[in-house]
Order: C-alpha cells, then structure tokens, then sequence
C-alpha cells in the first residue's frame, strides 16, 4: 500500500494538497484533523462515529468510488446545515488507494 493524493479545500477556501496513508484505517475527519485544516474541536466531534455531522464535507469529483452511505450517515446528514447533494460525513470514507485524486471541501460549521 502506498500513500494517496487528497485535495482538500478549508473553510476559508483555500486549496491544500495533503498526502493520505492507506494503511493506517484512517478515515478522511482524521485526515482533517492531522493536517489541522480547521481549529480544534471543530471537526469530529463525536469521535467519528456518524452522530454529530461536524465532519460533513461536500465531494468535488463525484466519479471518485466511495463507500456507499450507511443508514446512520443518512440520518445525521438529513439534520445537518448545509447539505448539498455531494455531502458525505467524512468519518464514513475511510482512506483507499481509490482515494487517489480525490478533491473535498469541509462544509461551513453550523
């Protein structure tokens, strides 16, 4: 395994290019969090486990194969802010060589 290429896009708009491990069981809130692209205790709130939608993020190349949503993203996404039709938690998307290329953008904090 090797380490991917995420383009992920803050808050304030500004475009990061960010290398991902793929074997570490990371996920794409953790990735966040180690590059410190929000301020502390902004961003998985509940520890990633699809209960707070801190983590939402809006996905810029929808051709990227992810994981399907589960029922409890479903859910916390439809009493989220925010949500677009590209939204995904990021604590449901783990890491994957097919992560390669991906582009996000961390969605506004509610």
């Amino acid at each position: 395994m090797s380490d991917v290429s995420i383009t992920i896009i803050d808050r304030e708009g500004q475009k990061h290019k960010v290398e991902a491990p793929t074997d570490m069981s990371m996920n794409l809130m953790e990735l966040i969090r180690a590059y410190e692209l929000v301020p502390e205790g902004t961003i998985g709130i509940c520890g990633g486990m699809a209960m707070c939608a801190s983590c939402q993020i809006y996905i810029i190349n929808p051709n990227t194969p992810l994981p399907e949503k589960g029922d409890e993203e479903e859910a916390m996404l439809s009493e989220a802010f925010f949500v677009k039709e590209n939204s995904r938690l990021g604590c449901q998307i783990p890491i994957t060589e097919e992560l390669d290329g991906l582009e996000i953008q961390i969605a506004p904090e509610s």
